[in-house]
């Protein structure tokens, strides 16, 4: 079955800022954007992806899993603090019930929240944030007035 999803490896322009220990898989074209974008922004100053697991329960068959975040990002802030990120990427249907259309739509949301809620514990143990990127983050063009 052929997929409309990018992917590929990504080759870094700045291979000492990624943390990773294996080669770099990109599985959207959203995820090959944000690569770009860890490895040419300067205030990133380290970042891998899928570099951590998460146990999980999934509430649809109610077994133990585990979840692996997309990225894991460091950067300095404009005060020169250092600070760490999980971050998840996901189309805006599989983020929100309201959002979502159909039934399998609604499983990933309820699948992909009980994800979410393990990973902002974890996260929260570790004294970094968990994030959820959507196309609306991605694509933003600022406000228009």
């Amino acid at each position: 079955m052929a997929t409309n999803y990018a992917q590929g490896i990504f080759t870094p322009k700045h291979p000492e800022k990624y943390m990773g220990k294996n080669s770099i898989k990109y599985r959207s074209s959203w995820e090959l954007m944000f690569m770009h974008f860890c490895d040419n922004n300067p205030a990133i100053v380290g970042w891998a992806s899928e570099a951590i697991f998460i146990p999980y329960v999934n509430p649809l068959s109610g077994k133990s899993s585990s979840y692996c975040p997309d990225f894991i990002i460091q950067y300095v802030d404009k005060n020169g603090q250092r600070h760490s990120e999980l971050i998840e990427i996901k189309p805006g249907k599989e983020v929100a019930l309201e959002n979502a259309k159909s039934m399998r739509d609604k499983a990933m949301v309820a699948v992909n929240l009980a994800k979410w809620q393990a990973a902002t514990a974890w996260a929260k143990k570790q004294g970094i944030k968990f994030r959820v990127i959507t196309e609306k983050d991605i694509f933003h063009q600022g406000s228009k007035r």
